[in-house]
């Protein structure tokens, strides 16, 4: 797709890890039709063998229910965004209720329009990363036990990595309470920027200047599949399922 001064190439990846069944669900839309609009989302499920992967199922067809109404000339795509969390939200909810498990699940989601706007949100731990070139930008901040302490001065980032307790969570969907969400948006991409969303299955192993490093030097296939495989290797055979969505915006020529 290309658009003002730059292209988008994309890439998606997902490996279930060393676990035993895949809870992890992503997907990369192209507006059916508005062309250069794309909404990329990870959600990483929780819940029990079938739990966790009807909830992460759950909110793969919100999102594409909710993002193929969408009207990006008319619509605010961060209320976009709000309307997949809330009715993804409610939908797990109600499956809870006629089922023996508790699902639950994170979301990180970013919507690019057309004119090269971006808005991103998520729930959870499962982050979006923007980076120009190889110079890291900003990253979502987790709705976790660790980050809060992070927040507090309590921990550095170095020691969360590493905490036995860092895969708890402040908040998701399918919890009682209504999930944390937060936002951010981008009034302009350019050419050289990347963003990439993933569970926390990708992101535990590496540092942001590691990121920039692969995603400015790869095509974003490469680059998804790279560190993928790198994950797998430093989880040391006790690796989470995986998944990844990497969108760069190529230059021109």
């Amino acid at each position: 797709m290309a658009t003002t001064g730059y292209r988008l190439t994309a890439s998606t990846g997902i490996h279930k890890g060393d676990r035993d069944y895949q809870q992890d669900q992503l997907a990369l839309l192209q507006h059916p039709r508005v062309n250069g609009c794309i909404l990329a989302i990870v959600a990483d499920g929780m819940g029990g063998r079938s739990g966790g992967r009807k909830a992460s199922d759950q909110v793969m067809m919100t999102a594409k229910q909710v993002f193929d109404r969408y009207d990006p000339a008319t619509e605010d795509a961060s209320a976009i965004l709000k309307q997949i969390v809330d009715e993804a939200h409610l939908v797990i909810k109600l499956t809870a209720i006629s089922s023996e498990q508790e699902p639950h699940s994170t979301m990180a989601a970013f919507i690019i329009n057309p004119g090269g706007d971006c808005h991103w949100a998520h729930t959870g731990d499962s982050r979006i990363y923007y980076f120009h070139g190889n110079t890291f930008v900003k990253r979502t901040k987790d709705h976790s036990y660790v980050q809060a302490l992070v927040d507090k001065g309590e921990l550095t980032e170095e020691q969360a990595a590493v905490h036995p307790q860092s895969n708890i969570l402040m908040g998701c969907l399918g919890t009682e309470s209504d999930p944390p969400i937060a936002y951010h948006f981008i009034p302009q991409l350019r050419a050289g920027d990347t963003l990439m969303a993933c569970s926390d299955g990708v992101w535990h192993y590496f540092k942001n200047s590691e990121i920039g490093s692969v995603l400015s030097t790869l095509s974003a296939r490469e680059a998804t599949e790279f560190l993928i495989d790198k994950a797998r290797s430093r989880a040391r055979g006790g690796g989470d399922n995986l998944s990844i969505v990497v969108v760069k915006l190529e230059p021109l020529g």
